[in-house]
């Protein structure tokens, strides 16, 4: 398992970028959580890191949006340094909804 920084910027200037930001946003919701407003952390391992990034691709207007997926790894807990208000979520804790 390793940690999966998903980053993306959808253009909103159509009413049709509204849908696709709705889409994306479920489709990275599906795999982790939101830890900015179009940032989530996702622990997946390389079987579901395909499907994650199949189903964001298929959803975004490539010559409109942008996506990026970072590797943080297995260590990722070294690498990630959490300041400010926001509450920090451990995304290997269950989500009790």
């Amino acid at each position: 398992m390793v940690l999966i920084l998903v980053t993306y910027d959808v253009c909103l200037d159509v009413p049709a970028g509204k849908k696709r930001l709705r889409r994306v946003a479920k489709c990275c919701t599906n795999f982790g959580i939101r830890v900015q407003n179009s940032v989530f952390e996702c622990i997946v391992d390389q079987a579901q890191f395909l499907r994650l990034r199949h189903s964001v691709l298929k959803e975004i207007d490539e010559t409109k949006d942008s996506v990026r997926f970072y590797r943080l790894g297995d260590k990722y807990s070294e690498k990630v340094e959490h300041y400010g208000a926001k509450q920090t979520i451990s995304v290997e804790d269950p989500l009790i909804i």
